[in-house]
């Protein structure tokens, strides 16, 4: 009995958050939905301020929980920026959790409504979120052949053309980093000594396509890469070696403690174009994560261990960014649930919801 209720409440930890945040997407859908729909007679730039507006909204109710209700402590070597600016964001890339952390340093340098983000093919069929991040600017690839280089560039183009304020989040791995699964590690290993590269060891090699793209398309309306490399606290087993990063469910269980953060600001010009060039450079760059990374997990020196080189300052988010979104989202989702006739416009919602994105972004790129 003790037991159960030790497990329903640890349970509860995730299902709670996890419920509201997905609770409340119907109703936020709805309301950009009436937006769009007003908006189709209005300059398209208007459209998109107010849809990075409403979007931040339900952000920064997502931060509520990943940073506020879990208490993490976020710690960040180097300057961010105070100033917005239009940037593609790199990463190396280990768990879900990753998508968080961009949220968590646009926030703030008040660009979270600017986030856009590349995503791989399959997560277009997420309900309701799925096709709503292509509608925000996001963009879709597959991978290898079946990559459409002509579609992410024309997209990418038709925002700058609009001038639209861009974060763009692209993890250039093209797929998670887990110690658990060799197999993916050697074969990127394997990939770079083919091609002549440094082999990484805690990180994998980085594809370069999609990356490219994005900074050649925008390459007049960006003003800076952001280079990011992330740890997580708490992921060495009791021998000292590397688990897998937290998921999600995890991190919102408050498993994580202490979330590092190594922000670099790159300016435009300090980036080659040509594609040869840039391959070079991006593996350079991740040649320096991956000692970042090893010097965090595995130095021998005490004071070097779980750190990043330089002084970390930890970077509270305060709740008045957050709080004031839960409840107006929470406002409009109650209403919806209390009456049958607001359930049945819940249900639909999803239901309708779903149908149309997934045919949407079928049908468009």
């Amino acid at each position: 009995m003790l037991l159960s209720l030790v497990v329903h409440t640890y349970s509860m930890r995730y299902w709670f958050p996890a419920a509201v945040m997905l609770g409340t997407a119907p109703a936020y859908l709805l309301s950009w939905s009436s937006w769009r729909l007003l908006s189709m007679v209005l300059p398209a730039r208007l459209y998109h301020s107010v849809d990075d507006r409403v979007y931040s909204v339900y952000q920064s109710m997502i931060l509520f929980f990943f940073e506020n209700y879990t208490g993490v402590e976020v710690v960040i070597y180097g300057d961010i920026p105070k100033n917005k600016e239009n940037v593609v964001y790199i990463s190396n890339h280990q768990c879900t959790v990753d998508w968080i952390i961009a949220d968590m340093l646009a926030v703030r340098q008040n660009a979270l409504g600017h986030l856009r983000y590349v995503l791989k093919d399959g997560l277009k069929w997420l309900p309701l979120y799925g096709w709503y991040f292509s509608q925000h600017g996001g963009v879709y690839v597959k991978r290898s052949a079946k990559f459409d280089e002509k579609a992410m560039r024309n997209k990418l183009i038709s925002q700058t053309k609009l001038g639209t304020p861009m974060y763009l989040v692209i993890f250039p791995e093209g797929t998670r980093y887990n110690p658990e699964l060799q197999k993916v590690i050697s074969a990127s290993q394997a990939f770079a000594c083919k091609e002549g590269l440094a082999v990484l060891k805690n990180i994998l090699t980085p594809r370069m396509k999609a990356t490219h793209i994005a900074v050649d398309s925008m390459k007049d309306h960006l003003d800076a890469i952001y280079d990011i490399t992330v740890a997580y606290e708490g992921t060495l087993d009791s021998k000292g070696r590397r688990k897998s990063a937290p998921s999600m469910p995890e991190f919102l269980c408050k498993e994580c403690p202490r979330v590092h953060i190594y922000f670099e600001r790159i300016d435009m010009k300090e980036v080659p174009q040509e594609p040869v060039f840039f391959r070079r450079w991006l593996h350079d760059r991740f040649a320096v994560k991956d000692k970042l990374l090893t010097d965090f997990y595995e130095s021998e020196e005490p004071e070097r261990k779980n750190k990043f080189p330089g002084e970390g300052h930890v970077s509270p988010l305060s709740i008045k960014k957050t709080l004031p979104s839960l409840i107006f989202l929470a406002g409009l989702t109650l209403p919806m649930l209390l009456t049958e006739s607001g359930r049945k416009l819940y249900i639909n919602t999803w239901v309708y919801g779903t149908l149309v994105g997934w045919l949407w972004v079928n049908i468009r790129p």
